[in-house]
């Protein structure tokens, strides 16, 4: 995995859960805006649209360097439009980057030859 490939999904997962948070805190907001005076669903919504907007910036980004396949890709997008599905695809993208790191220094070693 090369260097680019690597920040754009590092970026992916540094948006991920924040958005995941925001959408979570959009949704109390709108419950709140509902049943009392309170409404901050103006700000979280504009918060979380930007974090949204960030997030599928990032996902094509990633999705482009990094080649993975259609399902992959799908699934990521999913997990952005699910109310905690940002903090699933940050675990998975964190695996993910362990793992190309793992394979990287056994092929530097000469473990593997790849």
């Amino acid at each position: 995995m090369d260097i680019k490939t690597a920040t754009a999904l590092r970026r992916l997962r540094l948006v991920s859960a924040p958005e995941a948070a925001s959408f979570l805190i959009l949704l109390l907001c709108s419950v709140l805006s509902r049943t009392t005076d309170f409404n901050g669903v103006p700000v979280m919504g504009m918060v979380h649209g930007v974090l949204f907007i960030l997030y599928v910036i990032f996902w094509a980004d990633a999705w482009n360097r990094a080649k993975w396949p259609l399902k992959t890709a799908a699934l990521y997008f999913v997990l952005s439009v699910l109310p905690t599905g940002g903090f699933f695809a940050e675990r998975k993208l964190k695996r993910e980057a362990e793992d190309a790191v793992i394979a990287s220094r056994a092929r530097k070693e000469g473990i593997v030859g790849a």
